[in-house]
């Protein structure tokens, strides 16, 4: 890490702008529950503006987190990891794969009830007899 220039007149140190990075808040669970209670205990007009104010949110955030709390309960406002969410569980990948592979087996076995019908019938023209299963359970 870069260390802070000093200013040549002085020994006072001298912040470099590109190191000035703001970093992102982050709210646990139990702090947005708590904003989110607030606010529904809020009855004044502009109590909540107020309170937007004081936590330093915008009423969008505020909105998302009774949207959460909404649909998942206290468990809803958990932190989410950043980055792109999977499009499929593994489970749901392996029940699309295990789909797929019944349809083609239930293709084939659709072509092979129809040679054998095939079979059958030219047995029939040619008037060979076939084997029953009775036949090869006597044996």
């Amino acid at each position: 890490m870069p260390k802070p220039a000093t200013h040549p007149e002085s020994n006072e140190v001298v912040a470099r702008p590109e190191n000035d990075r703001r970093q992102r808040r982050k709210f646990s669970r139990a702090e947005k529950l708590r904003i989110v209670e607030a606010a529904e205990r809020s009855t004044d007009r502009g109590a909540i503006a107020a309170l937007l104010r004081r936590e330093g949110i915008y009423a969008g955030q505020l909105s998302a987190w009774r949207e959460q709390v909404r649909l998942g309960g206290k468990a809803g406002l958990e932190p989410k990891s950043p980055g792109p969410k999977a499009a499929k569980s593994p489970l749901q990948l392996e029940n699309e794969k295990l789909k797929k592979r019944n349809r083609r087996l239930e293709h084939k076995l659709d072509i092979a009830q129809k040679l054998i019908e095939l079979a059958g019938k030219a047995h029939e023209i040619l008037g060979v007899a076939l084997p029953s299963l009775d036949d090869e359970e006597k044996r």
